[in-house]
């Protein structure tokens, strides 16, 4: 039996693509516009698109707007509209909307849709509006209220988030398709710090790496000293995934990498890491700075629980008054706290400003959300997993009861916050039924009910 879904795929193709047109990446704020034109545009796009199709809808100030279905209790769907920076190395247009058959290394066949966005987060929020309007289409009327957020700030802030708890009220439950499936009942706290280097004999007069404190670097550059360049000739590179390149000219070196999602630093290549390797082997100064943040002297990445080991991934940096910055992105497991981590780097004798911070989440796994989420996956899938707890930060965390669901598998190829970040045809069909099932069992059933009747028809598979 073809699912409802199915008949509205070609639609959420189109809508797809549209939106990945449009680069939404942070840009400087203007009057009317806090995080730029383009997201001001992409939000505008996804909130006419709702219109047309008959929703409430609100803007508010171009921070954050939503969509409004049903009455009740209120259930959120936070998803985001804005991006990461393309970044270097893609095979299409990041903002092009292309689509064929191509495999990328490591990846997986199938059509695909390329873009910056794809499955973070514009993909997986224009699927959850198609869920709510085969829901209309029905004619069904939910029995909860459902607010279907989406906010322009996620990447680099959450000033969205802020700004909607001041002019809105936030439901308290809820789900963001942000993360992977199955249903994450944890997330690891949140800690970005900058650390500061004083260098005494600097082997360098500039240098710069990385974009984002949650991406990990894939490119560094520094101009260095005569002396400092003289050290390449004989110097092997030992940091794997990156590659060197010097101009004898003007002494720049140029370090490539390859970027990742910062919660998962071991599936990128630091870029910034390769550099300060290198320097390291001359420069007592440089070491000190290696020897903190990647060589973890101070033993930070053996702290673990059930959540996971602390992850460590040093992405930005900059000099300027004889002073190295390097901005590190740091999750931690979800029973320790940030104090663990900042006494640390006062013991080491480092100067440090936190740049940003979010509390750990923890969920009841056997709680009525993350088991009605996990059975629908369960059911809509044949398969039979377990909830789940991950490094990512979600929007999630701005709900009292609140989980990340999907898109992304744990056995496939990631790409989010990586260039040729994709998501294929089949992808889209599976979350097209998750989160409709998923949305008809937390809000449309009689009071009292959550058993998912309406989905045994119909399983999925990846």
């Amino acid at each position: 039996m073809e699912h409802i879904m199915q008949k509205y795929f070609d639609d959420i193709v189109k809508s797809t693509v549209d939106i990945l047109k449009i680069d939404s990446s942070l840009r400087p704020a203007e009057e009317g516009y806090p995080f730029g034109k383009d997201a001001a545009d992409c939000l505008q796009f996804f909130l006419a698109l709702a219109e047309e199709m008959g929703f409430e809808t609100h803007n508010y100030d171009n921070y954050v707007g939503e969509v409004v279905f049903g009455e009740g209790k209120e259930f959120a769907i936070l998803a985001h509209l804005d991006v990461v920076p393309a970044g270097s190395g893609w095979k299409y247009d990041p903002f092009g909307g292309v689509i064929n058959d191509d495999v990328s290394e490591g990846g997986v066949g199938g059509t695909k849709i390329w873009g910056r966005g794809a499955m973070d987060d514009k993909g997986p929020a224009m699927v959850c509006l198609y869920c709510l309007k085969a829901l209309k289409d029905e004619g069904v009327m939910p029995t909860r209220k459902i607010k279907l957020i989406v906010g322009c700030n996620e990447e680099c802030g959450w000033k969205c988030i802020e700004h909607y708890n001041q002019v809105a009220v936030m439901p308290e439950e809820g789900f963001t398709p942000d993360a992977d499936f199955p249903a994450i009942y944890a997330e690891k706290g949140i800690l970005h710090f900058t650390t500061e280097f004083p260098l005494s004999n600097s082997p360098f007069t500039a240098l710069k790496a990385g974009e984002r404190a949650n991406m990990v670097c894939d490119y560094a550059e520094a101009i260095l000293t005569r002396k400092a360049g003289g050290k390449l000739v004989h110097y092997e590179n030992p940091i794997a995934g990156t590659r060197f390149s010097y101009d004898n000219t003007t002494n720049i070196l140029r370090v490539y990498g390859k970027s990742a999602h910062g919660s998962t630093p071991n599936k990128g290549a630091n870029a910034l890491q390769a550099l300060l390797y290198f320097l390291a082997t001359f420069d007592e100064d440089c070491k000190k700075a290696y020897d903190l943040l990647f060589a973890d002297v101070t033993g930070l990445k053996e702290m673990n629980d059930e959540t996971g080991y602390l992850t460590m991934s040093p992405d930005v940096a900059t000099y300027q008054n004889g002073v190295l910055k390097i901005t590190t992105d740091i999750r931690f497991p979800s029973t320790h706290q940030k104090e663990e981590i900042t006494s640390a780097l006062e013991t080491y004798g480092v100067a440090y400003t936190v740049d940003n911070y979010q509390a750990p989440l923890y969920n009841d796994p056997k709680g009525k959300l993350i088991t009605t989420l996990m059975n629908v996956y369960n059911q809509t899938t044949g398969k039979n997993e377990q909830p789940i707890a991950i490094g990512g930060g979600t929007y999630a965390r701005a709900l009292k009861c609140g989980c990340a669901f999907g898109p992304e598998l744990a056995d496939e190829e990631a790409t989010i916050h990586q260039p040729n970040e994709y998501v294929t045809f089949d992808r889209i069909r599976l979350m097209s039924e998750v989160y409709y099932n998923a949305i008809k069992a937390m809000c449309c059933q009689p009071k009292g009910k959550t058993r998912i009747a309406t989905i045994k028809a119909t399983r999925v598979l990846k």
